[in-house]
């Protein structure tokens, strides 16, 4: 089964994707199997990230602002605006797709972890995930 999700960001963040990506598990009716998740952008990624407590989340975004800042003189690419390197540079530094296990019609992660979307624009943005799952 293929979909995709269709994700509206708010600017700079993580969005926990998790429930979104379980529905489209359950709804492929495959009980063992792959959940393969694709971001088709070059300035937003994935993670699997701690999912209790948003602090994580808060000095993982903290994090790279400080290794990647918007701005910074040394980027020769600026032509979306002072944001646009830094974005590249963070997505290159994190993944743009995870495959998980299914098993039991559901996705296998650990207690503490979730799927996020991880926008690195500052603007809104409409972002899209392309899931494809495979099994029996």
């Amino acid at each position: 089964m293929r979909a995709t999700l269709r994700i509206q960001t708010p600017g700079r963040g993580m969005i926990d994707v998790t429930g979104r990506v379980r529905e489209v598990v359950r709804s492929s009716g495959v009980r063992e199997g792959l959940c393969h998740v694709f971001i088709p952008h070059t300035s937003a990624s994935l993670v699997i990230q701690e999912n209790a407590d948003p602090s994580a989340r808060r000095d993982l975004e903290a994090f790279f602002d400080r290794i990647a800042p918007d701005g910074d003189p040394a980027y020769e690419h600026r032509s979306e605006g002072p944001d646009d390197m830094p974005a590249h540079l963070r997505a290159a530094l994190t993944r743009t797709s995870e495959t998980l296990i299914v098993s039991g019609g559901e996705v296998v992660l650990g207690v503490w972890q979730g799927i996020f979307l991880f926008e690195h624009r500052r603007a809104a943005h409409e972002r899209k995930l392309e899931i494809m799952v495979i099994g029996e």
